[in-house]
């Protein structure tokens, strides 16, 4: 090594090795002090205890629909011979499958339906349920590992940090040490490490968890360690903001005083706050004034009983010269399954379309809520960690509308035995095999791919985390230079 450089690596050498020492006596009095002690081991034990139980609460939630399903498709089986259209509106259950991420953060899950019947000509169940029409599915507040870490691990690291280095300035030591010749920027990054380490103790049980379901599940490995490293970066984001609250007020309790309202305006005031200013903003229509839009519509398309009915008489003048006749009777197939099958095309593609629009204004309303991330983290580790955990409302959304492709699938597959299986005359009375219903496919739903969760969510999150690492760095060199020129000498 030349000779230039060996004084500058000599000077990281001590530097690296003071900033050590500062970190090993922090920690040394956190070991000392019971109530630092004691408030860590409570967070621990109510962290597992949360796993544990949010765990138990997923397993038995699975189960459930999976208990329920099979019980669904037994009966689906079982149906004797008989009408199609009457398998129509026999109808059918589906159930929304539990991410194996699920039981570390509920989202949106427990205020929204996860069960719909599918039958012709109509749309049930969770598609525009009353908790869909409230700002609840965008915030929560069950008693999670997700809810632990986002919400009670900052308050706990707030009372750890607070006095770190604002207590040592009301004692005098602080000036003492830097006298001495203990670089600023040294203290605070003892500081800064040994709180960073300490915080991420405190998460290290819902991490743990974490690790387990990547290491036990293949498909969600790369979920659990994206939003493992979001929480990670999010409690380290607390700790270094608690301790340069510290450094830049004259005492503890000053900071502490400034620590729990920033606590209380970012983790809970904004998160709760957001939601109501964007329906405010968003306004949205409720249950009963979405469907009494449809029923007027769907009115507007035609009466397909009424051979006078304009769109369908044009509809039976193009299907009689498709096939080359001038009556409905000489038709190859059944007309009356002909009817059915248009009028669940206009309404299907009618039910659709109020979807979208729902859910273009719920992304208005969510667009609201992630304009305030910048101030409250805690909004973009929860967009991050409910998309990844699939229990966010874009999950959920692709749940209604895969249950909506799959209701038309098998209400168009059941009208059209209709019209090739039955005859136009004596239609009510025919029946045809159970065997053709056993035969359509069951649904299975397919969660929203991993680089699209990465895309809309998980970057996003990290770039807000960048940004407060950033400004945190930047006032860690500013308050280091700060605490040198309060001595003199310095």
């Amino acid at each position: 090594m030349s000779a230039t450089f060996q004084p500058a690596a000599r000077q990281r050498s001590d530097f690296l090795r003071v900033a050590w020492a500062v970190c090993r006596e922090e920690w040394r009095a956190l070991r000392r002090s019971a109530v630092a002690v004691t408030a860590g081991a409570l967070l621990l034990v109510l962290t597992l205890a949360a796993t544990l139980v949010s765990w138990d609460a997923m397993r038995a939630v699975e189960a459930e629909r999976a208990h329920l399903q099979h019980e669904a498709d037994e009966q689906w089986n079982a149906q004797p011979d008989r009408h199609p259209h009457r398998v129509v509106h026999y109808g059918h259950y589906i159930f929304r499958p539990l991410s194996p991420l699920a039981f570390f953060d509920f989202g949106v899950d427990p205020y929204t339906g996860h069960t719909l019947f599918l039958e012709g000509h109509r749309q049930n169940s969770a598609n525009f349920s009353d908790a869909g029409q409230s700002s609840v599915l965008l915030r929560f507040g069950q008693l999670t590992p997700a809810f632990v870490v986002q919400t009670l691990t900052p308050l706990v690291i707030v009372f750890l940090a607070f006095g770190s280095v604002a207590r040592e300035r009301e004692r005098g030591q602080v000036r003492l040490l830097i006298a001495q010749g203990l670089p600023g920027s040294a203290l605070l990054a003892g500081k800064l490490a040994s709180h960073a380490a300490v915080a991420l103790l405190l998460a290290a049980p819902a991490l743990a968890a974490l690790a387990c379901i990547g290491i036990a599940d293949n498909s969600v490995r790369p979920h659990a360690a994206w939003m493992a490293a979001g929480y990670a970066v999010y409690v380290v984001v607390w700790a270094l903001a608690a301790v340069l609250v510290s450094a830049a007020t004259p005492r503890a309790r000053d900071a502490l005083l400034a620590l729990v309202g920033c606590w209380i305006v970012t983790v809970i005031l904004l998160p709760r706050v957001m939601p109501d200013v964007a329906t405010a903003q968003v306004p949205r229509p409720t249950r009963i004034e979405t469907e009494v839009a449809i029923h007027k519509e769907l009115a507007a398309y035609g009466d397909s009983h009424n051979p006078d009915d304009p769109h369908y008489r044009e509809f039976r003048r193009k299907v009689l010269a498709k096939y080359g006749v001038g009556r409905i009777e000489d038709l190859p197939v059944n007309y009356g399954g002909l009817v059915i099958e248009e009028g669940e095309r206009l309404t299907s593609a009618l039910f659709v379309r109020h979807m979208h629009e729902e859910f273009e204004r719920q992304q208005e309303q969510a667009a609201i809520v992630a304009a305030a991330q910048f101030l409250s983290p805690v909004l973009a580790l929860r967009s991050l960690s409910n998309a990844l955990a699939g229990t966010d409302r874009a999950s959920h959304e692709r749940f209604l509308l895969e249950g909506e492709a799959y209701r038309y699938r098998m209400v168009q597959a059941l009208n059209s035995l209709h019209v090739n299986e039955v005859r136009y005359q004596d239609d009510r009375d025919q029946r045809i095999s159970k065997s053709f219903f056993q035969r359509l496919p069951r649904f299975v739903h397919e969660p929203i791919g991993l680089a699209t969760v990465v895309e809309r969510h998980v970057r996003p999150a990290l770039a807000v985390f960048a940004l407060w690492l950033a400004v945190l760095v930047g006032g860690a060199w500013w308050l280091a230079r700060r605490l040198e020129r309060g001595v003199p000498g310095r």
